[in-house]
């Protein structure tokens, strides 16, 4: 079994025991015959999908802004650039520093602290719990560093190159890391999303163009990167339906705890429910996979009507 398999495998179970969230199929079916058209013309908002000067600094900044991919619980209290997400304003204030030629080595990465991560992602007056969010920020950095410079020689290229063209492989690798290690035990089951390291292969994929690091042979083995965005989208689309006492503390802005029942389902069930949505695609002949939905609803999630209702917040290190 593959770890995307497993992925699924787990993720289908937790949708058959479910107790908080389920989904309306009839929803479903009504969104995946719409979504084939749904922002397929629209170029894509993230910066970390588009090269930069050269392979080597391209690199560093997916893996760097992948490995910095989370704090949706704290982005409320972020500071952002105007009119942009709390993601999109870090991507941004990353890309910015890249195209500066100040691209990380991994022994900057290394050597990362929390208010070289505030500095550069333009958190000029953090407020106690962003500082939470740089501390984790640094730690991943350092992570990442100590990856490279222990097993890769220092090089982000060999990283990507022992992956052999897997995403799979690439994946495993990555998820050794502690703050990836996107696992959680729903009712005494082991249950993977990975959300971080399966966006890292996509956006390399999207990055490259598909060739060289961007050549993944199994990237159509992808699932949905689940987080807080996506699921949402899928709420506001009448296919995630969420028990009304779970649904009220997300509108009140209550904090959703990390690995609690209510939360692991949002994501396996907006998971499985994206498999679903993929399979009925197929069948009518409209090819879809479930990393390219996630894209398009996540896109789609930008907009001003799907923000202005509260989604879930969790603070954690996955997403």
């Amino acid at each position: 079994m593959s770890v995307f398999d497993e992925i699924r495998s787990a993720c289908r179970q937790v949708t058959r025991e479910a107790r908080f969230v389920e989904i309306d199929h009839e929803a479903l079916e009504a969104l995946s015959r719409r979504l084939v058209s749904l922002g397929s013309q629209r170029a894509s908002a993230d910066p970390a999908q588009y090269r930069l000067a050269d392979d080597e600094s391209t690199l560093s900044f997916v893996l760097c802004l992948d490995a910095i991919n989370f704090g949706s619980g704290w982005f409320p209290e972020l500071q952002k650039r105007n009119g942009l997400s709390g993601y999109l304003s870090l991507a941004g204030a990353l890309r910015d520093h890249f195209e500066a030629g100040r691209a990380f080595k991994a022994s900057d990465l290394r050597a990362m602290t929390a208010g070289d991560c505030a500095r550069i992602l333009e958190q000029t007056d953090p407020t106690p719990a962003v500082w939470e969010l740089m501390h984790l920020f640094a730690r991943s950095w350092n992570d990442l560093g100590g990856l490279l410079e222990d097993e890769c020689d220092g090089s982000f290229m060999a990283l990507v190159e022992s992956a052999d063209r897997q995403a799979a492989h690439l994946v495993e690798s990555l998820v050794r890391m502690p703050l990836y290690q996107d696992c959680m035990s729903y009712r005494g089951q082991r249950v993977p999303l990975y959300k971080r390291a399966q966006i890292t292969c996509a956006d390399l994929a999207l990055a490259f163009e598909g060739v060289g690091p961007g050549c993944f042979e199994d990237l159509n083995q992808l699932t949905l990167f689940a987080d807080n965005l996506v699921p949402h989208v899928l709420r506001m689309e009448g296919v995630l339906i969420y028990e009304p006492g779970l649904l009220a503390r997300i509108d009140a802005g209550e904090l959703i705890e990390p690995g609690s029942e209510e939360e692991i389902e949002i994501r396996a069930v907006g998971l499985h429910a994206v498999e679903i949505m993929s399979a009925s695609m197929q069948e009518r002949g409209e090819v879809l996979l479930p990393y390219q939905i996630d894209q398009r609803l996540w896109e789609y999630g930008q907009s001003p009507s799907i923000k202005a209702r509260p989604r879930h917040r969790t603070r954690c290190s996955f997403y």
